[in-house]
């Protein structure tokens, strides 16, 4: 079967099923892994899938892909922003660690880091930073999101009103064409907004599937961040959002 009939047959199991494996779908098509790994790219460009460990699934519209499937997914690229955001918070600093798997990937690089000061609302940051002797860790409460270890509300944005950050690091589920970054729970969009004002200096991470994803619920311009790290070169039009607003982008 060629590839033009392929895409339109992995499209319906990915509606049907909501997820596709390659190996499964190797064995229907009768071809090779790569082969279905080469389809699965192909309707990853086009934005009819997004690429997941070990397959894929259908983009995002109004709610979140799982955590689990999240942690997987672009994993080696979380891994390299995380090391350059990383290499530009100094010892001695505050700093707000936000939900994500790709903050929690930069906390993995903070271990050894000396005399920070954490503040998270991410009990999987909070967890992960219990490996480094020398790092303060308040957590900021609310109510627990328990598929991910997020807290929010507003008992989290009062806790975080409490303090001024050296420098804040967050995430963001999609970043729409015109700028905006996105997320897909209203409260937690709250809490990302209390976060950038609370804060001196803002880091974005996120890796390059956030720039052809949507999300429903706006948490603020691109123009209001100090840097943005990412793995590859922004979209034409958000580059020059950045560049227009004076936000650094960083390539890792």
């Amino acid at each position: 079967m060629s590839q033009t009939f392929r895409h339109p047959e992995i499209l319906e199991i990915a509606r049907r099923e909501g997820k596709v494996t390659v190996e499964d779908l190797a064995s229907r098509f009768g071809v090779t892994l790569q082969t279905i790994r080469r389809d699965l790219a192909d309707l990853s460009d086009l934005r009819k899938l997004e690429r997941v460990h070990g397959g894929a699934v259908l983009p995002s519209g109004t709610t979140n892909i799982d955590y689990q499937e999240r942690r997987s997914l672009n994993e080696e690229a979380k891994a390299r922003i995380a090391r350059i955001c990383a290499r530009e918070i100094p010892d001695g600093a505050a700093l707000f660690l936000g939900i994500g798997t790709t903050t929690e990937a930069v906390a993995r690089e903070l271990l050894h880091h000396r005399s920070l000061l954490v503040i998270t609302n991410n009990m999987n940051v909070a967890n992960i930073l219990m490996g480094n002797a020398e790092c303060q860790i308040i957590v900021a409460g609310g109510a627990l999101r328990q598929r991910d270890g997020g807290l929010v509300g507003a008992l989290t944005v009062d806790a975080i009103r409490q303090f001024k950050f050296d420098i804040a690091v967050i995430g963001c589920s999609a970043v729409d064409a015109d700028g905006d970054l996105l997320d897909f729970d209203v409260q937690e969009v709250g809490v990302s907004r209390a976060i950038l004002e609370q804060a001196r200096r803002t880091f974005l991470v996120a890796d390059r599937s956030k720039f052809s994803r949507n999300a429903p619920a706006r948490i603020a311009p691109l123009s209001e961040l100090d840097r943005v790290f990412t793995d590859a070169p922004l979209p034409p039009d958000l580059e020059a959002f950045c560049r227009d607003g004076g936000t650094q982008v960083d390539i890792g």
